[in-house]
């Protein structure tokens, strides 16, 4: 639902959150957590404003959070967004709060903010469980012909998300250096497997979905109720080794060739942030299959985000010469086949009990259009070099190289705004 915090014409007393280009303004205010460098101290909730962020433990502090319910002045007081996250419609009176703190006419009190650039942005969930679906109907066809021409997709696609657990040992918080991994392959005129790093490294660009209250055990989600258990959205990035993949994955499905790293990104952007982007979502040939009754969305729902993903690479030669990274692609969240709500319900159907701060992945977000193609691998096709401005070439990933995802909902009459980056740099394999 709008309100009155998404208004356009709002503005802050924050001069860099005004500006057009801002990820950041105040209709947007996602949550994070940081820590200034060399502290000591616990980590703190802040949430972005412009080249700001807000300080929650100072706004306790200095009484800005006073009348609020002691429950959630408590939580904006934690090292982590999880308590914060599980008092689930509680959570949201607090972004009214800090559209009154932050706005132009408002309170101006510079003393609770912190400069971005001043701090190190922490993984801002402890997350208790990770599943990486396969929603975009694009990019599963896209992989599925390389395998399969004749017949890409899988009977069960267009019935079921299909997804896998993941781990979340591994989760990684953007900016951490991605070390290429070792692991068994078998080439298609090797004779006999072997242990190497992998030759085909590869990202996915993807978008979270962060759970904020969880489920009892043996309790599903029902469609209508899904979204109530959604804090907000994130960038991720699946690292993915495509050689290792190819030869473990049959016949239970993606281990050592994924869970090596996986970033996200360190703002949550909240679904009433994202309210005037809601969008009907993928719109099903006739000829598909409906969603079976416990995956149909409620009448005149509109369970689709307009989220704009772009991918920017910048080789370790580009950074030398000082030279700006390409764009390799650039898609929508709004193309995915099963949305948010019918991967948080199939998840819970069986009775599995998601958690606050459980991460539920998206899969590769591609499109029908070649630019909007989320990974190297559909690129490329896993064979044929791209042509980059410097005049090198790419079919996977090479050490040195960064990959940076970057997020945005623009829309006429609303304002812009963003999700941050999400970044890593691949760093050589291990020496043996």
């Amino acid at each position: 639902m709008l309100n009155e915090t998404h208004d356009p014409r709002l503005r802050s007393w924050i001069d860099s959150a005004n500006e057009a280009s801002s990820d950041f303004p105040i209709q947007n205010l996602p949550f994070g957590v940081f820590r200034k460098p060399g502290s000591r101290g616990a980590a703190r909730i802040g949430v972005a404003i412009g080249d700001q962020i807000l300080d929650l433990v100072r706004c306790r502090e200095r009484g800005h959070l006073a009348g609020l319910p002691e429950a959630l002045a408590e939580a904006c007081a934690r090292p982590i967004l999880n308590p914060l996250m599980a008092l689930g419609p509680l959570s949201g009176t607090l972004r009214h709060r800090l559209v009154e703190l932050l706005r132009a006419d408002g309170p101006a009190d510079p003393a609770l903010l912190v400069p971005m650039r001043d701090v190190d942005l922490l993984m801002p969930i402890d997350a208790r469980g990770y599943t990486d679906f396969y929603a975009s109907i694009f990019h599963a066809t896209n992989v599925g012909r390389l395998f399969r021409p004749d017949n890409p997709l899988l009977p069960n696609y267009k019935h079921v998300p299909i997804a896998y657990h993941g781990r979340t040992s591994s989760l990684v918080i953007s900016g951490t250096p991605v070390r290429r991994p070792w692991g068994q392959t078998k080439g298609a005129n090797d004779a006999a497997p072997s242990f190497r790093p992998s030759q085909r490294l590869d990202y996915e660009t993807e978008v979270a979905a962060i759970i904020g209250t969880g489920n009892e055990l043996g309790e599903p989600i029902p469609i209508a109720d899904a979204e109530h258990h959604v804090f907000g959205l994130c960038l991720l990035n699946d690292w993915s080794a495509r050689d290792i993949q190819a030869w473990e994955y049959q016949p239970l499905g993606p281990f050592l060739g994924k869970n090596f790293a996986t970033s996200l990104s360190p703002w949550i952007v909240t679904l009433e942030a994202l309210a005037p982007f809601r969008c009907a979502g993928f719109a099903r040939p006739e000829a598909d299959p409906q969603p079976l009754p416990y995956l149909t969305p409620p009448e005149g729902s509109e369970p689709g985000f307009d989220v704009t993903l772009e991918v920017h690479l910048r080789t370790a030669r580009m950074r030398a010469e000082h030279l700006a990274p390409v764009r390799l692609s650039r898609g929508s969240f709004a193309d995915m086949y099963w949305s948010v709500a019918q991967m948080v319900t199939h998840h819970a159907s069986g009775g599995c009990n998601l958690l606050s701060g459980d991460v539920i992945a998206s899969g590769t977000v591609s499109g029908a259009r070649d630019e909007a193609r989320g990974c190297l691998l559909e690129i490329t096709g896993g064979s044929h070099a791209i042509d980059l401005p410097n005049g090198e070439q790419r079919v996977f990933l090479l050490d040195g190289d960064e990959i940076t995802l970057h997020g945005f909902c623009e829309r006429p009459g609303h304002t812009r705004i963003g999700f941050g980056t999400c970044s890593g740099v691949i760093l050589s394999a291990r020496q043996s």
